[in-house]
């Protein structure tokens, strides 16, 4: 199917990063294509976002690895959606936690919290971490939002614990990034963001909840296959293509919730 429509094919800057060490299978390099646009709208967006690719900030991308199709792309079907007894009990300990809805911001409160959020991730389990400045932080996650980025703020205490980056696409949620205060850990606000975005689709009469990659065998991704059904995609289809999702039967996860 051919799209005539010109949002479809936006004027961007096309490139290609050299390769890299691959953060989900080591003895792999990655590459990435990339889209730098700075008019992107709500329809392409969707359109890309249907077919596997990530957006952050002005940049739309996929991986281009060279001999490795590992990464496939899921997402929930929200409609059908319904919680498990343990989700069921994140719900239920987040009563509390208060939640907002705007267009993304950039505060001294989310630089403190995403390098907090890092550097813990890399004492815990090994990320690399390096202080993020305020310029990065905008260009991946404030700029580029146009009128369908927002984000999700989780306030508990009176204090900011947790920021939820998502587009809101035609037929469904985005999930773009999400970063919490890790002394509040024991909330699984991973989960109840996860759970929130669910709601929130619903909410909005849109059926999908998009959640980026997903490599088996990775144990980073394993949280993502315990939100029932969902469907998966093999490659990153042209918007002149129609994308074949297909229903997806994940490996049973482990019984951790975070």
């Amino acid at each position: 199917m051919k799209h005539s429509d010109d949002r479809l094919n936006p004027q961007s800057t096309d490139f290609c990063m050299l390769d890299y060490d691959c953060a989900y299978k080591p003895e792999k390099k990655t590459r990435m294509y990339y889209r730098y646009i700075r008019e992107a709208d709500a329809a392409f967006a969707s359109a890309v976002i249907q077919r596997g690719w990530r957006r952050f900030g002005n940049y739309f991308f996929h991986p281009i690895c060279e001999g490795c199709n590992a990464c496939k792309s899921l997402r929930i079907d929200a409609e059908a959606f319904r919680p498990s007894r343990s989700q069921k009990r994140v719900l239920k300990k987040n009563r509390e936690t208060h939640v907002i809805v705007q267009s993304p911001s950039l505060t001294p409160a989310h630089i403190t919290l995403y390098n907090r959020y890092h550097a813990w991730k890399a004492e815990k389990d090994g990320w690399k971490h390096r202080q993020i400045s305020e310029r990065e932080y905008y260009e991946n996650f404030v700029e580029g939002a146009h009128d369908f980025g927002y984000e999700v703020l989780y306030i508990r205490d009176n204090y900011l614990v947790g920021v939820d980056l998502i587009d809101v696409v035609e037929d469904g949620l985005s999930a773009i990034y999400f970063y919490h205060e890790p002394d509040y850990a024991h909330l699984s606000l991973g989960t109840y963001s996860l759970l929130y975005q669910i709601d929130l689709a619903k909410k909005l009469g849109k059926k999908w909840i998009y959640l980026g990659y997903w490599v088996d065998g990775c144990k980073a991704f394993e949280y993502k296959t315990r939100f029932l059904p969902q469907e998966i995609l093999d490659g990153f289809p042209a918007v002149e293509e129609m994308p074949q999702w297909q229903k997806f039967a994940p490996p049973k996860p482990s019984k951790s919730t975070n």
